[in-house]
């Protein structure tokens, strides 16, 4: 069904990008927005070629959720360093859930032994390699 009601509209949308750039000035936000988009326009359609890809981005969109309700509570993190590390922690607890294995257990055996760890072994930490070796 994507096949046959995608293009024609895609192909509207590129036309009118097309034309809103044409008609703007180079250094317009008009034009760098179409230029942007049509820079990309491989990526955006991409979906045609690949009917697993889903077109829903629900699921980005649920995982970014936390993080949004949580800035408002994390305002006074206690210093610049703390956003990084509150933002890896969220990552590895967003990977968790997908992997639909429980984070807990994952950051309680990982996180001890943290300081420690060899950098160049760090992929064995990761949830997906957590998961495997338990």
């Amino acid at each position: 069904m994507r096949l046959q009601k995608a293009p024609p509209l895609l192909e509207q949308l590129k036309a009118g990008l097309e034309a809103a750039r044409a008609g703007a000035l180079p250094q317009s936000a008009l034009a760098k927005a179409c230029n942007y988009t049509l820079t990309l326009w491989g990526r955006l359609t991409r979906f045609l070629d690949y009917p697993e890809v889903e077109l829903p981005n629900n699921v980005a969109e649920n995982s970014m959720r936390p993080v949004a309700l949580g800035r408002r509570n994390w305002i006074h993190i206690g210093s610049k360093e703390a956003g990084p590390r509150v933002a890896a922690i969220i990552s590895v607890v967003e990977t968790c859930r997908r992997l639909k294995m429980p984070a807990r257990d994952c950051l309680g055996s990982v996180l001890p032994g943290l300081g420690d760890f060899p950098l160049g072994r760090i992929a064995e930490l990761t949830p997906a390699a957590w998961a495997t070796r338990n």
